[in-house]
C-alpha cells in the first residue's frame, strides 16, 4: 500500500469501492457531495451501479431493494437527508438485509448550516427510525480511520445482516490527510439468503411486515439476540495517556481528536488525565469504559459537539455518583484544546491533582 494525500469523502467513496460495493444510490447534499461524485465515476468505470436518486426518500428505498438481492449496498448523506431516510431504515432493519449508510452531520436542528457537528448522535444510536432496534454506529476521528471502518461496516453489515452507519462531520469529510487505501476485493458471492430467482428451489421471503402479534414478537426477539451479540462482541475504543489516568477525557470523532490535544498538554502539566475515544457509538463501549473507572477514574470530562448526548451513555455506564463535566460546543463550533484544557484543569484542581498555578 503507498501513502497517498486523501480527502475524507473521497477516501471513504474509494475505500467502498475497494471493499466490494456493487450498488450505491444517493443525493448530494454538503458536506458529503464529494462522495457522491467520486463514486458517479468510479462505479460506472467498474460496471456496478451507481443512481442519482430524486431524494433521500428513494436513495434509501433503492439501497433497499439492491440490498435483498444479496449486493452490497450504500448510500450517503448529511443530517436533513438521514432524517428523511428513517422509515426506510426501519424498513432494511426489519428485513434483516445488510447496508452502509455514511452520515457527514451538520449543525442543527432543522436545515442548520454545514459547518462540523455531531448533533446526530440521538438520530443514529436510539434507533434510526422506528421500531426496536439498534444501527451499528462507526465514528472515525481521522481518514485512516474513516478508511478502515468503512471496510469494517461492509464485513459487519454481512455478518449481522444489519444496518451499519458511518458518521462524520464536515471536517472528517473535508480535510485532506495522509493515508493509505487497501486493495481491491473481489466481489463476494451472494449469500444464501438473498433473492435471485427462486428456479430449481424454494422461494426466498424477505420482508418487513409480520401481521400478528405472534409473528411480530417472534422477529422482533430474533432481532434482539443478534443485537445482544453485537452488544457482546462488536464494542470498539481507542485509549491515549490512559495510564494512570485520574481523570478521563471522553470524547468521539473530531471532539475525540481535539480533545487528545488537550490531554497531552494537560499531561506535560503533570495531570494524571487519560483520552477514552469510542469508535462504536452503538454498541456504546462500557465494558471497557467501566474497567476504567474501576481501575482508579475519580472524575470525567465529555467533550461533544452537540448538547451533552452522548454524555448520557456514559452516565448509564458510570453512574450519578461519578464527577461529570461537559464541554459542549453548538450548532458547528468546534472545541479548541485550550478550552477543553481549562476544564480539565478545574475538575483536576476540584481533586486536588492539579494546584491554582498548574496552567496558565
Amino acid at each position: 500500500m503507498t501513502v497517498q494525500l486523501l480527502k475524507g469523502n473521497v477516501a471513504i467513496a474509494e475505500a467502498a469501492v475497494r471493499a466490494g460495493l456493487e450498488a450505491y444510490f444517493g443525493y448530494p447534499i454538503t458536506p458529503q457531495t464529494e462522495l457522491l461524485e467520486h463514486l458517479s465515476g468510479r462505479m460506472v468505470e467498474l460496471g456496478r451501479v451507481f443512481v442519482q436518486a430524486e431524494s433521500e426518500v428513494a436513495a434509501i428505498n433503492m439501497v433497499y431493494g439492491a440490498a435483498c438481492t444479496g449486493v452490497r449496498a450504500m448510500t450517503s448523506s448529511s443530517s436533513p437527508g438521514v432524517s428523511l431516510m428513517q422509515e426506510g431504515l426501519s424498513y432494511i432493519a426489519a428485513s434483516e438485509v445488510p447496508c452502509v449508510v455514511v452520515d457527514m452531520m451538520r449543525g442543527g436542528p432543522g436545515l442548520g448550516n454545514i459547518q462540523p457537528s455531531q448533533a446526530d448522535y440521538f438520530q443514529v444510536t436510539r434507533s434510526a427510525g422506528h421500531g426496536d432496534y439498534h444501527p451499528i454506529v462507526l465514528a472515525p476521528a481521522s481518514v485512516q480511520e474513516a478508511i478502515d471502518l468503512t471496510f469494517l461496516a461492509f464485513d459487519l453489515a454481512d455478518k449481522y445482516r444489519h444496518v451499519v452507519l458511518l458518521v462524520g462531520d464536515g471536517l472528517i469529510g473535508q480535510m485532506m490527510e495522509p493515508a493509505e487505501m487497501p486493495e481491491m476485493r473481489p466481489i463476494r458471492p451472494r449469500p444464501d439468503w438473498a433473492i435471485t430467482g427462486a428456479r430449481g428451489r424454494s422461494k426466498h421471503v424477505i420482508t418487513s411486515i409480520n401481521l400478528t402479534a405472534e409473528e411480530n414478537e417472534a422477529a422482533n426477539r430474533r432481532i434482539q439476540a443478534r443485537l445482544a451479540v453485537i452488544r457482546a462482541h462488536e464494542q470498539r475504543s481507542v485509549e491515549h495517556y490512559i495510564e494512570g489516568a485520574r481523570v478521563l477525557v471522553i470524547g468521539f470523532g473530531t471532539a475525540g481528536r481535539v480533545a487528545q490535544s488537550a490531554v497531552k498538554m494537560a499531561r506535560e502539566a503533570g495531570i494524571p488525565v487519560g483520552l477514552f475515544r469510542p469508535v462504536t457509538l452503538w454498541p456504546f463501549p462500557e465494558d471497557r469504559l467501566r474497567a476504567l473507572v474501576d481501575d482508579g477514574v475519580e472524575a470525567i470530562v465529555v467533550v461533544e459537539m452537540n448538547a451533552g448526548q452522548m454524555l448520557e451513555d456514559v452516565r448509564l455506564v458510570v453512574g450519578r455518583e461519578m464527577p461529570i463535566a461537559l464541554h459542549s460546543r453548538l450548532g458547528g463550533a468546534v472545541p479548541l484544546p485550550e478550552d477543553i484544557l481549562k476544564d480539565i484543569v478545574t475538575v483536576a484542581q476540584k481533586l486536588g491533582l492539579a494546584g491554582p498555578e498548574t496552567v496558565r
